[in-house]
């Protein structure tokens, strides 16, 4: 039994969840501090669920559709569909179960939240399909992990979100897209060569590695200015700005091990220091919610 849920969350890589749910765990206790950031346990819960019903759906997706591509990449010739480990109806079947699963949890949620969730499957399911006809695949990646805190907020306020909570909201969706688009441009580098061939397209096909690498940290130096503002936006004060400058040190190390360590460096990269930057932004902005800006220079 052990055994078999194993393979189906490596299938989906089901840790990687941990990348998005930071953020839209930041959002919901952004948009719950009026009770100390906790929305109560329904809410919680379900929006658990729906982060990992989307990120699975999205997930299985992405390795249904890719599969042609995965069987003749070396690096991913042994992923669990052209190794033949998983059935392509196995997958499919998850794939529709874990859509179900967010529409349903969206339900519960409130309306609003269920009315945009089929807006969301097709948001977070397409992206597997632009690296096959557009240079910005990394735009749209980004904007389907932003989805994640949107959500969030929605469900805890519902259709009652105030002008200012609605602009907070967006500058922390544009920090995610950045971030995303940074560190996904990296992660692009690994199949540059196969992606040249096969005519898959991405910046890192379109520009060359260099050059791509020169927008990756553009769009994590612009990210900070995001993270910056949205703190501002919210009031936090000095936990917020110790949490920003650790996850301004990771960027400036992920971005070096990229330009000066071998390809084999750029899973540090992309696993360990991006699961940092997510997990520092909410720990930092729980407590700053949880203390009610208690943290303050003196």
């Amino acid at each position: 039994m052990l055994s078999f849920i194993q393979k189906w969350a490596g299938f989906v890589r089901f840790s990687h969840t941990l990348f998005a749910l930071p953020f839209a765990l930041a959002a919901m206790a952004v948009a719950a501090r009026e009770n100390r950031g906790w929305p109560g346990g329904r809410t919680f819960v379900l929006i658990l669920a729906a982060m990992v019903c989307a990120r699975t759906c999205a997930m299985a997706f992405n390795r249904i559709v890719d599969r042609r591509f995965d069987a003749l990449n070396p690096r991913t010739a042994n992923r669990h569909l052209p190794a033949g480990q998983i059935s392509l109806v196995g997958a499919s079947v998850l794939c529709a179960l874990a859509g179900a699963g967010l529409i349903g949890a969206s339900w519960l949620l409130n309306p609003l939240c269920f009315y945009l969730s089929p807006v969301a499957l097709v948001v977070i399911c397409f992206y597997s399909l632009t690296k096959r006809f557009t240079d910005y695949t990394h735009v749209f990646l980004g904007i389907a992990l932003a989805l994640a805190p949107v959500g969030a907020w929605l469900a805890v306020k519902g259709s009652a979100v105030s002008p200012l909570e609605w602009v907070q909201m967006l500058v922390l969706s544009g920090a995610v897209i950045l971030w995303l688009v940074g560190f996904d441009i990296i992660y692009a580098l690994q199949d540059y060569e196969f992606d040249r061939r096969q005519g898959l397209r991405s910046l890192v096909v379109a520009w060359g590695p260099q050059n791509a690498l020169a927008a990756a940290f553009l769009a994590h130096f612009t990210m900070c200015g995001l993270l910056l503002a949205f703190g501002l936006l919210c009031r936090f004060r000095i936990a917020y700005l110790v949490g920003w400058a650790v996850i301004a040190a990771c960027l400036v190390l992920e971005h070096w091990i990229a330009r000066r360590r071998s390809l084999n460096w750029i899973n540090v990269a992309f696993f360990r220091l991006n699961a940092v930057v997510s997990a520092v932004f909410f720990v930092v902005v729980a407590a700053e919610v949880i203390f009610r800006g208690g943290f303050r220079l003196r």
